[in-house]
């Protein structure tokens, strides 16, 4: 994750010395706009969950993703296509089940859910492969796929439908756009995540999510969601209909704001 921060950094270097926006230097371009999905935890009732999800899609926001756990899926999943039955919904396990949970895995099926987000181990792959032959539900990969190779590895077995790429997860553009190609080339669709990102990690993200095969909502959202007061200015907003407009300023598109950032640093190291 470090050499991705570092890499990114170069990235918008070379396209500020282009004179070209980011999204460019990358060889992105396909969308002008991006569509911008949610993620939700897990709650301290469903109620609560609801709540939020209705807050979000008030929003604009295009897909909701909401955490399940054993205890927290199958009954949860219910309530909330009762209450949502036409929305764009998928649930990201993080890990927390086994190949051991196959059949109540299975009952999800009934949900007509985009994706099971990383239902199994972040190493195993082959576990994964063995799931989803038995789901109707597409398996996104998060956590498992580091790598263009690991995801060549995770369609040849057959062990997911989606991939999520994540720039600091895979170690920056380089390496997120050859998984973006393998993907491509494959039929694979998908979709950016987030990682809790500052403006400008969010700006990255912007650009990445402007590569033809990011054809899903990503976890891009507003910088309200997350910060009281973002370092970028202006902030990133997320139109009525959940989408960010991409901009066309040089390098990842947004001014720092320097006056807020010098109240909050403490040590700085200028390299040259």
């Amino acid at each position: 994750m470090a050499r991705g921060g570092m890499e990114a950094a170069v990235w918008d270097l070379q396209a500020r010395l282009s004179g070209e926006p980011l999204w460019k230097t990358i060889g992105g371009g396909a969308r002008q706009e991006i569509a911008c999905g949610v993620s939700i935890g897990i709650q301290d009732s469903v109620e609560q969950l609801l709540e939020k999800i209705d807050t979000e899609l008030a929003a604009g926001y295009q897909r909701i993703k909401m955490k399940i756990k054993s205890g927290w899926d199958v009954d949860v999943l219910r309530q909330v296509r009762e209450r949502f039955p036409l929305i764009k919904l998928t649930a990201d396990a993080n890990s927390a089940y086994t190949l051991a949970d196959l059949e109540h895995l299975r009952q999800l099926d009934e949900f007509y859910l985009m994706m099971i987000e990383q239902p199994l181990a972040d190493d195993d792959i082959i576990d994964h492969a063995a799931l989803q032959s038995k789901l109707e539900t597409p398996i996104c990969l998060d956590e498992c796929i580091r790598s263009a190779h690991h995801a060549e590895q995770a369609i040849r077995l057959g062990a997911c439908r989606i991939i999520n790429i994540k720039l600091g997860r895979v170690g920056g553009f380089a390496e997120a756009k050859r998984m973006h190609d393998v993907c491509e080339v494959n039929g694979v669709p998908v979709w950016c995540g987030g990682m809790l990102e500052s403006g400008i990690g969010r700006a990255h993200n912007i650009a990445l999510s402007t590569l033809p095969n990011f054809v899903l909502p990503g976890d891009v959202s507003a910088s309200k969601r997350y910060w009281k007061r973002d370092i970028i200015e202006p902030p990133v907003e997320v139109s009525a209909k959940g989408t960010i407009h991409v901009s066309e300023e040089t390098g990842f598109g947004y001014p720092l704001d320097r006056e807020y950032l010098d109240s909050l640093v403490i040590r700085q190291e200028t390299i040259r």
